[in-house]
């Protein structure tokens, strides 16, 4: 659906493995290299863990593709298989013709035969067991007995076992302790990180074709690396749901304002951990507490220096407050002044600017005091020329928008936006000059 409108191919952030889309960064090149060198120089059993959605059915894919054609893959990939069914899915992924009917003693043993052959042959046989941590106790031993089978220098059968954490819980029971002794290495497939989860969007954007500057803002790829805690599955669902919001808003750069979007039509949107919220609770509570100290200390105050109390000061001496300490309101009122009076050049500036340049949008469907309350401070560092506004209404009370600027290319609106004061940089979004003429002639 958005696809062209970013400039993509194919969707970036699909949730099914794609090892066109495989990711190095966050330690998983690394571990893929490893876990390469185990297969083809090591013995035993290798288990690689990680958290749901980290990414550990693509990290086995890319193996199966990056093996040597002498290894041959067997894929167990029903993590509630009963015991007695493991040497039959193992003999059918090897196609070997097993009768009806023959005993789990007979079945070992062509299996055996067929390993062997193999071996002479110089060929080698890996096992990967998806999902093992939901795999019965009985199973897993039966998968620890494979390692039995052996030539007197080599092991004919290598394991390699994927799971969440709970495998480590399973292999730490005593009545599985031998299989835990087998496993002669282990790789732990860790959350990424914020820098990690923005060059993993970049990545996969270029990957699906994109040729242009970032499309996350810093404080997107923040917000969305924080709700996603880093696991790969969560950062594709919620970047696939924001470029569906920015999309729809008919903008090119992806804000916080839509990762929050994202967020809310999300799953997962309420699982943040009681680590992750107890301290933002307790800093709501500190400022409060700090609140309430200064209007107990300003009332103290004025309660010491009523007029009751001091003597009146000479007139002489009453100092001409400066610049600084005039009151503001008729600097917001200059404010509230300017924008009416841009609001009325808006129809001239849209109707002369080519459709298909970009503006950038400061404030959307905001209420008037809102709109002086949030100019004020960076006011002076604006160029009003290119200010221009629109009035609007959002449940009948008057509200504004507010656009900065044309240019004629994303890059060119891109180096304006980060060259504008961090207030305005927040909540700021790129539009296109056809979207705002359709919006103002809604409007009106």
């Amino acid at each position: 659906m958005y696809y062209a409108h970013f400039g993509l191919k194919e969707p970036p952030f699909k949730i099914t493995p794609n090892t066109d889309f495989f990711f190095g960064g966050g330690n998983r090149g690394a571990v893929l290299e490893a876990l390469r060198y185990a297969i083809l120089h090591g013995e035993g059993i290798v288990k690689v863990v990680g958290e749901v959605g980290s990414g550990k059915t693509m990290l086995c894919r890319m193996l199966q593709m990056q093996l040597p054609e002498h290894v041959d893959n067997v894929y167990l990939a029903n993590p509630s298989m009963a015991p007695e069914d493991v040497l039959h899915a193992i003999a059918l992924e090897l196609r070997l013709d097993i009768p009806p009917g023959l005993s789990r003693l007979e079945v070992m043993q062509q299996l055996q035969q067929t390993l062997l052959a193999k071996h002479e042959a110089k060929r080698r046989v890996v096992v990967f067991v998806e999902e093992a941590q939901g795999m019965p106790l009985a199973t897993l031993e039966e998968i620890r007995l494979l390692t039995n089978l052996e030539t007197r220098h080599d092991k004919l059968l290598q394991i390699v076992l994927f799971g969440q954490p709970e495998l480590d819980d399973n292999l730490n029971q005593r009545e599985i302790r031998q299989l835990k002794e087998r496993v002669t290495h282990s790789f732990y497939l860790g959350p990424l990180n914020k820098d990690e989860v923005s060059e993993y969007l970049m990545f996969r954007l270029r990957a699906a074709g994109y040729h242009g500057p970032p499309l996350f803002t810093r404080r997107a790829v923040k917000r969305l690396a924080e709700t996603a805690q880093g696991l790969v599955r969560r950062i594709n669902i919620l970047a696939d749901k924001a470029l569906l919001s920015a999309f729809a808003a008919n903008t090119y750069q992806v804000t916080p304002k839509h990762v929050t979007a994202a967020i809310r039509d999300s799953e997962f949107a309420s699982e943040m951990p009681r680590a992750r919220r107890w301290p933002m609770l307790w800093t709501v509570v500190a400022l409060l507490l700090v609140m309430v100290g200064i209007t107990a200390y300003i009332a103290w105050q004025r309660q010491l220096f009523t007029v009751d109390n001091i003597l009146p000061a000479p007139v002489a001496t009453v100092a001409e407050p400066s610049a600084e300490e005039k009151p503001e309101p008729a600097v917001t009122q200059d404010i509230a002044g300017m924008i009416a009076q841009r609001e009325g050049l808006t129809p001239a500036w849209l109707a002369a600017v080519p459709p298909g340049h970009l503006t950038i949008e400061l404030m959307r469907d905001a209420e008037e005091a809102r709109v002086e309350q949030y100019l004020q401070p960076v006011w002076s560092r604006l160029v009003l020329d290119d200010l221009y506004a629109s009035a609007t209404k959002v449940d009948g009370k008057p509200s504004v928008n507010i656009w900065y600027g044309a240019y004629e290319n994303r890059q060119a609106a891109l180096a304006e936006l980060e060259s504008l004061p961090e207030e305005l940089q927040a909540g700021a979004q790129l539009r296109t000059i056809a979207g705002v003429r359709e919006e103002v002639a809604q409007h009106q």
